[in-house]
């Protein structure tokens, strides 16, 4: 998996890195959805899931001051600031195959995760 370089705006570090492939899905999607509009993907920690806390991705146009904001190619992440503490080194990625297709997050910060992937603690 390689991941795509990010283009750092602001201080803060990096809470989440995609690779070349969720990139590549991301853009696409961002391309079908925002017609009149510039949005970005927010990648967001809420409480909630099996194991304590799962991960929320949605596309936002809203940017407050303190969220941690970079750019990968044309795909722009907003992760706000309490979610980058619980992301901080995590990755992003695209798989398509015969197994089923979709986003996975690999965070180095999680101590427990489901079964399915979409919670951790």
């Amino acid at each position: 998996m390689s991941l795509a370089t990010s283009v750092n705006i602001g201080k803060k570090p990096d809470p989440v890195t995609l690779s070349d492939l969720a990139v590549t899905k991301v853009a696409e999607l961002l391309a079908d959805e925002s017609a009149n509009e510039a949005l970005a993907l927010r990648v967001a920690v809420k409480a909630g899931g099996c194991s304590g806390f799962s991960y929320d991705m949605f596309f936002d146009s809203e940017v407050a001051d303190d969220d941690v904001v970079r750019e990968f190619g044309a795909v722009k992440v907003i992760v706000d600031k309490e979610s980058a503490e619980m992301l901080s080194g995590s990755s992003l990625d695209y798989e398509d195959g015969l197994n089923g297709a979709g986003f996975h997050i690999t965070n180095p910060n999680a101590s427990r995760t489901c079964g399915c992937g979409s919670s951790f603690s």
